[in-house]
């Protein structure tokens, strides 16, 4: 499986505290954190609930 590339493009502020907690699962707290999360379903569901904050591209 390929490794996905995770960046934070908009501010968590007015965010959900479910939303908090998993924007903190991936890593991520300012905006501009990358990180490189494994492509598995798991991330996916995290991605998804994210998906209006997030850019998200293969890594390389």
């Amino acid at each position: 499986m390929a490794d996905l590339k995770v960046k934070l493009v908009k501010s968590l502020i007015g965010s959900t505290q479910p939303q908090l907690a998993t924007a903190r699962a991936l890593g991520l707290r300012k905006i501009g954190d990358v990180t490189v999360q494994p492509d598995n379903d798991a991330t996916r569901g995290k991605i998804k609930k994210l998906s209006h904050l997030l850019e998200v591209s293969e890594a390389e």
